[in-house]
């Protein structure tokens, strides 16, 4: 049986270095048990006025859970390598907007002139897609936030900063669902060490995390806590980075652009096409996610060009977990070239 590729993570204590005093965590922070429930406690202490102004390629799970607490509006930034359409962002005093670092493949210069011409509007930055960027340890907006579970080997966590050393707000409620995802990575390391565990358990015990955590705005739970120091984040990015870009070398794609680039992208003709691939990875032992389906008959950005990109793409899952023989199996999975993210228009 080959290697799975891709799914949740696994735990391996190779991850770990020895504490240094050289933490890449801002030296004032909180950390949440999920990036939304932590966009959820900010939202309710600075209360706006006005709207939220979201990415118009975003998580549409994200934007239900924050349309709960204020008014949602949509500003057009596209996965085509041309930046946020700052044009399309009509916000004014009052109003709050959430800026992103969208698979990890942005510098931010455009959003440190915007909010310099628009000091009356906070600014939220997430760089989810890659936490400890230049971008993101060098920002300059009022508060940023990074999903630390997207990229990193652990069952929960949301950081949340003030660049401009603004107050924060504190975690709340008690902490659920790091503990089922917990068990399940230490689970699936069994498992993938060949171990007789039963897959569908553990695969239980992440969904059923999963749909407790949604959206928590409790502390991290204490694995994360703990861990968190001592995670070799450099070589985890360091590793995914190369995997990254060896991959799309190997599939015939244009150089990938960012430091640390978030997975690879990859566009179907079609809607069907893309579903049709999802299946024949799914078949093949590579679990590939879409980032992000927008359902036209939910909520969603009213972007025809987000939602129509969202139709066509898929995300490979090479990460730091990848070896050179999983790139290649991938690459043979996948059987002929395919194209990266959209060309600018």
């Amino acid at each position: 049986m080959p290697r799975e590729i891709g799914s949740e993570f696994h735990w391996d204590p190779s991850y770990l270095t020895a504490a240094t005093d050289e933490s890449p965590l801002p030296a004032r922070h909180k950390l949440f048990a999920t990036g939304c429930g932590a966009l959820t406690a900010l939202l309710r202490q600075l209360a706006p006025r006005g709207r939220l102004h979201l990415p118009s390629y975003f998580c549409m799970g994200v934007a239900e859970a924050l349309s709960e607490t204020v008014r949602i509006s949509w500003y057009r930034h596209l996965p085509d390598a041309g930046g946020p359409r700052l044009e399309t962002l009509r916000a004014g005093q009052g109003d709050v907007v959430l800026a992103q670092n969208l698979f990890g493949r942005e510098t931010g210069e455009a959003w440190n002139a915007w909010m310099a011409a628009h000091p009356d509007v906070v600014v939220i930055e997430d760089h989810s897609h890659d936490p400890f960027s230049r971008w993101a340890r060098t920002s300059q907006a009022a508060y940023a936030v990074a999903s630390l579970r997207k990229t990193l080997p652990l069952p929960d966590g949301g950081l949340l900063w003030s660049p401009q050393e603004r107050a924060l707000p504190s975690p709340y409620g008690n902490p659920h669902g790091s503990d089922l995802k917990l068990v399940a990575m230490l689970l699936k390391s069994a498992w993938l060490a060949g171990s007789d565990v039963d897959k569908t358990a553990f695969r239980a015990l992440q969904q059923r995390g999963e749909h407790v955590l949604l959206g928590s705005a409790a502390p991290a739970g204490a694995l994360t806590t703990a861990i968190l120091p001592l995670l070799d984040i450099e070589r985890l990015q360091r590793t995914a980075t190369a995997n990254v870009r060896a991959m799309a070398e190997m599939l015939g794609m244009p150089p990938v652009k960012g430091t640390n680039p978030f997975r690879l992208q990859i566009l179907r003709e079609t809607r069907q096409e893309r579903d049709d691939l999802l299946g024949h990875l799914a078949a093949n032992g590579v679990y590939a996610p879409v980032h992000w389906r927008q359902d036209r008959t939910g909520l969603w950005s009213g972007d025809e060009q987000a939602a129509a990109l969202s139709s066509r793409m898929l995300t490979l899952p090479v990460d730091h977990r990848c070896t050179p023989a999983d790139l290649r199996r991938l690459a043979g999975v996948l059987g002929s070239p395919v194209r990266g993210e959209p060309a600018r228009r």
